[in-house]
């Protein structure tokens, strides 16, 4: 299998954010993925990957503070908070 080019691998993360199905993630994770996307390291981008495997309503209830997030996620989490109300 060949290895995804960075610069596409980033596109790819940054549309998968803007198209989640409801529109509250939408909005967070393309804040997160503008902000964030482009600095991240290899390890990094594969840990937001498995994020976006998530269902969004979880992903709401984790971001929002509603239910802890997995122990594994939670520190992107809490990141994804911080910014989507900084920005």
């Amino acid at each position: 299998m060949t290895q995804e080019l960075r610069e596409h691998r980033l596109k790819r993360l940054s549309m998968r954010s803007m198209r989640r199905g409801i529109k509250e993630m939408d909005i967070i994770l393309t804040r997160y993925a503008d902000a964030r996307l482009a600095s991240m390291d290899a390890v990094e981008l594969d840990r937001y990957e498995a994020l976006l495997e998530e269902n969004d309503q979880d992903l709401y209830q984790w971001v929002s503070g509603q239910r802890p997030a997995p122990e594994t996620l939670q520190p992107l989490v809490d990141d994804i908070a911080r910014t989507s109300c900084n920005g």
